[in-house]
């Protein structure tokens, strides 16, 4: 280890003293870790670190390890400029310190454990994901309009932008070939905004005492319709036949949150149009998501699936000379 993390902790945090105290995940294809330090005589008593360490022999010209290092700068200024806008509803944890360190990121986190939101789940009740959604429409509503600046152009890290390679293995030619156009009806949307990018349920922290949540992990923070961050949740957290079954209720759920902190930031003239326009790209954004899968780990997509159904109603809207065989209801 190049980097005095320890050093770098007392003087982000103003401790006495610091220790790694817990190692509490690898960061994805060995490219560092997570882990929380101890704190004495300062402000906070423990701190989670992000430490960034780019593996040896990646190729430059790799573009999977480029979108990770550019995730990663993106994430450095998501803490620096941009975290300390969120409320309390849309919590996030306050960023202390990042730098760079010749390669080696370092960010010096709030650790949300400590600040009450210590439970993770596996299984969601109603109430979980009626917080997930609150959360998602008030950080959504927060950045209406907002220039990503500093952050990914396109929010997620799946979309077509960034994801050729999968797009070229694509086993599913009327899929394939209306990808740009599904691409090109989420960049259109007039109503763009931030978006989490990664808004899985593990990236959620939910709070020791009542219903509020927390999120982490802003590799992929950047512009898009919010819409895209509610269906990749959505398919997170819920069997195929339950996002199916509860479309309609949960996109209510998500759109009543919307209108309600539309209102509280004074921007309810643009409810009703804003509510249309992502209603309606929801399928695509669902679509959008489902594009990356099948060229990311194809397996088995029955053709009468939900998102095989999806992706069939949406590519004879978007182009219909393409077709997709019959749909099966």
């Amino acid at each position: 280890m190049s980097v005095d993390i320890c050093t770098f902790v007392r003087q982000a945090t103003g401790a006495k003293t610091a220790a790694k105290r817990q190692a509490i995940q690898r960061l994805w294809s060995g490219y560092g870790e997570i882990a929380r330090y101890a704190l004495t005589g300062g402000v906070y008593d423990s701190v989670v670190v992000k430490h960034v360490q780019l593996p040896e022999g990646k190729a430059v010209g790799d573009l999977s390890h480029q979108r990770k290092v550019r995730s990663y700068q993106v994430e450095t200024v998501w803490y620096d400029r941009w975290a300390g806008r969120c409320n309390g509803v849309c919590r996030v944890a306050h960023g202390l310190a990042c730098a760079d360190f010749g390669g080696e990121v370092v960010m010096v986190l709030e650790d949300l454990d400590a600040a009450g939101y210590s439970r993770r789940r596996r299984r969601v009740s109603e109430c979980d994901i009626v917080a997930c959604l609150r959360w998602l429409a008030e950080f959504h509503v927060n950045f209406l309009g907002e220039a990503p600046e500093g952050l990914w152009p396109i929010g997620s890290y799946w979309h077509l932008d960034t994801r050729l390679d999968e797009w070229l293995v694509l086993d599913d030619p009327p899929l394939k070939r209306a990808a740009a156009a599904i691409d090109r009806a989420l960049k259109a949307s007039p109503y763009q905004t931030l978006i989490h990018g990664d808004a899985k349920l593990d990236n959620f922290c939910f709070a020791d005492h009542g219903v509020g949540v927390a999120a982490v992990d802003f590799q992929y923070v950047g512009g898009g319709p919010g819409i895209k961050d509610v269906a990749y949740f959505i398919d997170s957290c819920l069997p195929p036949d339950a996002c199916e079954r509860r479309e309609t209720e949960l996109l209510d759920v998500y759109f009543a949150e919307l209108r309600r902190s539309l209102h509280t930031h004074g921007k309810s003239a643009k409810a009703e149009a804003l509510i249309t326009d992502w209603r309606a790209l929801y399928p695509v954004a669902w679509t959008d998501f489902h594009r990356f899968l099948k060229g990311w780990s194809p397996g088995h997509w029955p053709r009468d699936s939900y998102s095989e159904r999806t992706a069939s109603r949406v590519i004879r809207q978007l182009i219909p000379e393409v077709g997709y065989g019959p749909i099966r209801e």
